[in-house]
């Protein structure tokens, strides 16, 4: 299903302003953990938003997600503060682990290795 012109709008707007959010001024919560905002996508209804976060310089990703969602009212507060001249109703947030690079770094590694099988079969090869 696409996301319609209200949806695309919508998530820009949450993704930017989160995004600052964590950087700036929830910073205290997860200490030196830098948190991106990867995604987020809004029902039809605009009420509720899912959004995607990665953590760099965790050592317990889970761990960052549950304190964020531990804090989640006073993270929607100041979401509302900076978008409610915007929009008529801000959505309900919902975090979600993005573990996309992870995913991305085993395929690598993966095709690495079948790489690096088949030159070793082809030398193996060539020898005979």
């Amino acid at each position: 299903m696409t996301e319609s012109t209200r949806q695309k709008k919508m998530s820009r707007l949450v993704q930017k302003e989160l995004g600052e959010i964590l950087q700036r001024e929830v910073k205290h919560l997860i200490g030196s953990v830098l948190v991106s905002v990867t995604a987020v996508r809004m029902s039809p209804d605009l009420g509720l938003a899912r959004i995607f976060l990665s953590f760099f310089l965790a050592p317990d990703k889970e761990k960052c997600l549950a304190i964020i969602e531990q804090d989640q009212k006073s993270i929607k507060k100041l979401l509302v503060s900076r978008i409610r001249s915007q929009v008529r109703v801000v959505p309900e947030l919902q975090f979600f682990l993005d573990d996309t690079m992870e995913e991305a770094q085993k395929i690598d590694d993966l095709l690495d290795s079948i790489k690096k099988e088949s030159e070793n079969k082809n030398a193996k090869n060539i020898d005979f």
